[in-house]
C-alpha cells in the first residue's frame, strides 16, 4: 500500500496558472512561488463580490484512532466539484512542531490530499517564518527599550508576550536570558511558544487587510509598568517593521487536491491553546470566489468549532450553511473504553458506550449554535454494518443523517453522498446563534462555555485567574469573546475523562489579553504553548535521496 507522500508525487499536478483559472482569479492578482503554489494579492477582495456558501467540518473529540476532518475536508471539496458545484477549500497550514513530532501533517491523506505535499508541510510560502519573525522582533524592541534607559517604565517582572520559533522544544518552555552582565541586557525569566500559539499567529489569520494587520499588530499588550499600564507594540514604534514583515505572508496561499480542486491553505493556530482555524482573508477569499466553500476547525467541535463559530465567526461577521462532524467508529470505540489494539473486531456495547461523545458535539452544533449538521462516518475496512447502522440510528434521533466517506480510499468519488447531502443542507435556512453574549463578564463568558459546550457543571478561577480577570476589565477588555486553552482529549480539562463526561469542573489558571486579536485568553489544565517531542519523533523517518526526493513525511 502507498504512503501519502508517495501518493502524493505520484499525482500529476496542473500549472498554478491552471488552478488559478479554475478558481476564476485574475492573473494580475497571482504571484506564483515555483510551478504549483501561488500567492493571491488581497486586493482581489476589494471586486466586491458576492459570498457563497461556508460549510465548516468538525469532529468528535480526537483519540489516538484517528477521524481524518482534513482528508475529509478535502475529499468533500472534491465531491463538491464532482457534482458540478463551484467549489474551494480554504484550511489551515501545518506547523513544522507537529510535522517533525507525533500528529503528522495536514494536507490530508490517501486519495484526498493538498499538493504539494512536501512544501506544504514543510517551509511552504514562509508564512510561518514571516510570523516568527515579527513576533520575535517585537519581543527584541521591547528588551531593547528596558535596555536603553527604559523610558516606558516597563516592570521587568511584568513581561507578558514570548520568543517563539515554529517547533517543538520543551527545553526553551522556562529560560533565564539577559545573561553576561549589563552589556547583554537585563537578566530574567523568559521562556518560548510554538508560533502557531502567539497572539501574533492569531492576529495574522484575523485581521482582514494590511491597515487592520497594523491596526491590531499595535493593540497587542506585551508588558505592563510599574504602575500596572499596559504597554503594547504601537508604544514600542513596532507596528511599522513588524507590518514590513508581514506584507506578503498575509496573501492567501493557493494551492490545488489531487484532483485539481482549487485550495486556500494560509495560516495555522492550534485550536487547544489558540482559536485553531485558518485566516479570515483566505476564508473571504475563497468564498467570494466559490459558490461553496469547504473550511475546517482544529481538534473537536467543543474545541475548534467553539472558537470558529464564537471568535472568528463574530469577529469577522461569518454566517456558515452548514456543519459536518466527522467521525469513526474506531474513535467512538476507544471512548467507549477499548485500547487501539482492540478496534479491530466488531464491539456494539463499547461504540454504545462512546457515541455519547458524538451525540454532544452533534447536540451542541444543533441546539446551542442552530446550524444543521451532517455526520461524516469516515469508514475503515474493519467497521461492520451493524455498527454503521448503531450510529445511524443515534444520529437520526437527534434529526442528523449519518454519511459514510471513503475519500481515503476513493478521493472525490467518495464524497459524493456526503457532498449532495451538504449541498441539501446549506439551502435550509438556518438561525445561527452564538453560545455566550459579549456584554457577560469574562467568568459568566467562562461559566457559559463550560456548561453549554462542555457540559461541565461549572467554570473555577484560581485567585490568580480572578485577579487577572478583574484587571482586564478594569483595563476595559471584558468584552471581548473567549479562547479558552483546554487539552483536546477531552470535553473536561482533564484529558483522561473520555467520551461524554459530567458533573466536572473546568479550573482556569490564568487569564491574559491577546487585544490585537481581540479575544482573552483561558488557560485550563496542564495545557503547554510549547509541545514536547515523543519518545520517538517522526522527524527519525524522514530522509532525502541524492535527487531531492522526501521520503517518511508520512
Amino acid at each position: 500500500m502507498l504512503t501519502d507522500i508517495e501518493i502524493a508525487q505520484k499525482c500529476e499536478k496542473k500549472p498554478i496558472f491552471e488552478i488559478a483559472k479554475i478558481a476564476g482569479v485574475d492573473d494580475k492578482y497571482l504571484e506564483p512561488y515555483g510551478k504549483y503554489k501561488a500567492k493571491v494579492d488581497y486586493a482581489l477582495l476589494k471586486e466586491g463580490r458576492k459570498k457563497g456558501k461556508l460549510i465548516l467540518v468538525t469532529a468528535i473529540t480526537p483519540t489516538p484512532a484517528g477521524e481524518g476532518k482534513t482528508t475529509t475536508s478535502i475529499g468533500l471539496a472534491d465531491g463538491l466539484r464532482k457534482i458540478g458545484k463551484n467549489t474551494i477549500a480554504a484550511l489551515r497550514e501545518p506547523s513544522l512542531g507537529p510535522v517533525f513530532g507525533i500528529k503528522g501533517g495536514a494536507a490530508g491523506g490517501g486519495y484526498a490530499q493538498v499538493v504539494p505535499m512536501e512544501d506544504i508541510n514543510l517551509h511552504f510560502t514562509g508564512d510561518f517564518h514571516a510570523i516568527t519573525t515579527a513576533n520575535n522582533l517585537l519581543c527584541a524592541l521591547l528588551d531593547n527599550s528596558i535596555q536603553q534607559g527604559n523610558p516606558l517604565g516597563i516592570d521587568n517582572r511584568k513581561i507578558v508576550i514570548k520568543r517563539c520559533l515554529d517547533m517543538n522544544d520543551r527545553q526553551l518552555r522556562f529560560v533565564v536570558d539577559g545573561l553576561g552582565g549589563k552589556a547583554n541586557g537585563t537578566p530574567r525569566e523568559d521562556g518560548f511558544d510554538i508560533t502557531v500559539a502567539t497572539e501574533m499567529m492569531a492576529i495574522f489569520c484575523l485581521a482582514t487587510s494590511i491597515n487592520d494587520l497594523k491596526e491590531r499588530i499595535g493593540r497587542m499588550v506585551v508588558a505592563y509598568t510599574y504602575d500596572d499600564k499596559p504597554v503594547t507594540a504601537k508604544d514600542l514604534h513596532a507596528v511599522g517593521a513588524m507590518t514590513a514583515l508581514l506584507k506578503d505572508a498575509i496573501k492567501p496561499n493557493l494551492v490545488q487536491t489531487l484532483e485539481g480542486t482549487p485550495c486556500f491553505v494560509h495560516g495555522g493556530p492550534f485550536a487547544n491553546i489558540a482559536h485553531g482555524c485558518n485566516s479570515v482573508t483566505a476564508t473571504n477569499m475563497a468564498m467570494s470566489l466559490a459558490d461553496y466553500t469547504v473550511t475546517e476547525a482544529g481538534f473537536g467541535a467543543d474545541l475548534g468549532a467553539e472558537k470558529f463559530l464564537d471568535i472568528k465567526c463574530r469577529l469577522a461577521g461569518l454566517k456558515p450553511d452548514c456543519v459536518v462532524m466527522v467521525a469513526t467508529v474506531r474513535a467512538l470505540k476507544m471512548h467507549g473504553g477499548l485500547k487501539k489494539t482492540e478496534l479491530g473486531n466488531e464491539n456494539l456495547e463499547a461504540l454504545e458506550k462512546g457515541l455519547p461523545n458524538l451525540l454532544r458535539h452533534i447536540d451542541n452544533i444543533v441546539s446551542v449554535y442552530k446550524l444543521p449538521c451532517v455526520v461524516a462516518i469516515n469508514r475503515f475496512p474493519t467497521d461492520t454494518d451493524a455498527e454503521i447502522e448503531l450510529v445511524e440510528r443515534k444520529c437520526k434521533e437527534l434529526g442528523v443523517n449519518v454519511k459514510l466517506s471513503t475519500v481515503w480510499a476513493d478521493g472525490g468519488n467518495g464524497g459524493i453522498e456526503l457532498a449532495k447531502e451538504v449541498v441539501r443542507l446549506c439551502d435550509e435556512p438556518n438561525n445561527f446563534s452564538f453560545s455566550y453574549e459579549l456584554d457577560a463578564s469574562i467568568e459568566e463568558k467562562l461559566e457559559q462555555i463550560v456548561k453549554k459546550i462542555y457540559h461541565g457543571s461549572g467554570v473555577v478561577l484560581t485567585p490568580t485567574a480572578k485577579k487577572q480577570a478583574a484587571k482586564l476589565e478594569e483595563l476595559g477588555f471584558g468584552k471581548l469573546p473567549i479562547c479558552v486553552a483546554k487539552t483536546q482529549y477531552s470535553f473536561s480539562d482533564d484529558q483522561n475523562k473520555l467520551g461524554a463526561p459530567d458533573n466536572f469542573e473546568v479550573t482556569v489558571r490564568n487569564i491574559k489579553v491577546s487585544a490585537g486579536a481581540g479575544f482573552i485568553v483561558a488557560l485550563t489544565g496542564e495545557i503547554m504553548t510549547m509541545p514536547g517531542l515523543p519518545k520517538v519523533p517522526a522527524a527519525n523517518n524522514i530522509d532525502v535521496d541524492e535527487d531531492g526526493n522526501i521520503s517518511g513525511l508520512f
